[in-house]
């Protein structure tokens, strides 16, 4: 059979079906949805469904529909004096399958609208009021942030975000609502806040547990989600009002279109063949963050962290507690990343193990840092 229309076999034809299936949701995407478009990718992989899928998706515009699908908020309604109010969800969030599925310039370009759709509202609600309507309120919704909201290049992407608004939406933000905030928050605001002005900050309400009460003293409970206290639903009842918010969950990798983030590294050390390689980091403050991001030039390294149970020279793995197990990594295919709240204050240790090859010295480019708590604004 020669895979072309009038001419499939049972299990071509068994493919386009799936086929077609698999890719409803950028089928709209494609300059052509019939048949014949189709086959030309199942051709291309031998009618391989899952290999013309990954095809079809690398080269599809899905970058800013992965945005639209996976990243949360929305405006929902308006708070007392007229001014729209914008819901971010940051827990569900997967900021590491959204920077492999799009780039750092389709986030600012989101964000970009976003702010240009509140502004266009502002100035509606200014003719709908006849007065004045020119910042908005904000609400996050931190619960569930976690180590993974923490990944160096999102932050990153995040503060451009942020002077991004500064600079180009003067006195947009009216006030801004930070609820159910776990412990790692302060870690996560002293990272940004210093892409704020002070005149912004003090806009920054961290709100306890009354958080409902404050927030229906700022929003009548007409316009506020009833997931937040309110008496506000979607059509259908939904109290987390999905028409207007966006909540999300994890990218499906069938959306990545790589496999890492480029990183600049800050450091590089080697490890002898049949050695190891220690890094001490001195934690003074309990809730710090360490966090690490690394590669190998040319095969797997051990890596793992320790806590030093005494202060004093180098200590051998059997001497410490293991708090990040020691493993194997290929790290010379995939970057590694990860974080680690210091809980207990002390000496951490960075190990890279090289103790498992006989004849190969590995060179491992690294960026490491403490992060800090910080004192955060109260409501």
């Amino acid at each position: 059979m020669s895979g072309r229309v009038g001419d499939l076999s049972p299990r071509q034809a068994e493919a386009l079906q799936q086929f077609r299936e698999r890719i409803q949701d950028v089928l709209p995407l494609l300059p052509a949805q019939h048949d014949h478009f189709l086959l030309r990718w199942l051709r291309a992989r031998n009618f391989s469904v899952p290999k013309s899928e990954a095809m079809v998706r690398k080269v599809t515009p899905n970058r800013t529909l992965v945005i639209e699908k996976y990243l949360s908020g929305g405006m929902c309604g308006y708070d007392r004096e007229g001014s729209p109010v914008w819901y971010d969800v940051i827990g569900p969030v997967d900021p590491k399958g959204l920077f492999l599925s799009a780039s750092k310039q389709d986030f600012i370009r989101s964000k970009i609208r976003d702010c240009e759709r509140l502004q266009q509202e502002c100035d509606r609600q200014s003719q709908r009021l006849n007065t004045n309507v020119e910042s908005i309120t904000m609400i996050y919704d931190v619960e569930g942030l976690g180590l993974r909201h923490l990944w160096k290049p999102a932050i990153e992407t995040y503060g451009e975000i942020l002077q991004m608004f500064e600079d180009n939406y003067p006195e947009g933000l009216k006030r801004l609502f930070v609820i159910k905030a776990p412990k790692l928050f302060p870690v996560a605001y002293n990272l940004v806040k210093h892409f704020l002005s002070e005149n912004t900050r003090q806009k920054i309400h961290i709100l306890g547990a009354n958080w409902r009460e404050v927030l229906q003293k700022y929003i009548d409970s007409q316009e506020l989600p009833a997931v937040y206290g309110g008496t506000k639903t979607d059509p259908d009842g939904d109290p987390r009002c999905r028409t207007w918010i966006n909540h999300v969950g994890p990218v499906p990798r069938c959306y990545y279109v790589r496999d890492h983030v480029k990183v600049e590294y800050e450091q590089s050390l080697t490890v002898s063949r049949r050695s190891t390689q220690q890094l001490d980091y001195d934690i003074l403050v309990p809730g710090c963050v360490l966090r690490w991001q690394f590669c190998s030039d040319s095969a797997d390294i051990g890596f793992g962290v320790f806590l030093k149970t005494k202060k004093g020279d180098r200590q051998r793995a059997s001497q410490m507690t293991e708090v990040v197990v020691n493993q194997r990594y290929n790290a010379h295919l995939v970057p590694e990343d990860g974080s680690l709240t210091c809980e207990v204050p002390g000496v951490y240790v960075l190990r890279f193990d090289n103790t498992y090859s006989l004849l190969q010295p590995k060179t491992i480019h690294l960026t490491v840092e403490v992060l800090l708590p910080d004192h955060c604004p109260g409501p």
